[in-house]
């Protein structure tokens, strides 16, 4: 499991620039601050852990805490979770998802992603 972090990252990362997105690493605290055609999104990661629900919790808490003060309708968010934390990334009611503009993607075992899921 250690070490999953980095790979949630990386999978993400390289998902968001073949789609046309600039990727910036550790900027505003986030794991990636992601810019295209005039919007961002503001992305926090969690990899496989052995508290899977406390740590999507705490990621959850890390997004909240890392928003920028005044966001506009160009800032996005969004939380990135390996297959095995998606039931606890859906946890979060989706109108409060939808309120705070928090977008849930997976990475699967073989670094797929899929998302913005809507469950």
């Amino acid at each position: 499991m250690r070490g999953d972090e980095k790979r949630v990252v990386s999978a993400f990362a390289e998902y968001l620039e073949r789609a046309g997105w600039t990727v910036t690493f550790e900027q505003n605290f986030c794991d990636i601050v992601a810019t295209r055609d005039g919007q961002e999104m503001w992305v926090e990661a969690k990899g496989r852990t052995a508290a899977v629900g406390l740590d999507v919790d705490t990621m959850y808490g890390q997004i909240l805490r890392r928003m920028p003060p005044e966001p506009t309708e160009i800032t996005a968010f969004a939380v990135v979770v390996p297959e095995a934390a998606r039931t606890a990334a859906l946890r979060i009611p989706r109108w409060v998802r939808q309120a705070l503009k928090i977008d849930v993607y997976v990475v699967s075992d073989t670094d797929s992603v899929e998302g913005p899921l809507d469950g």
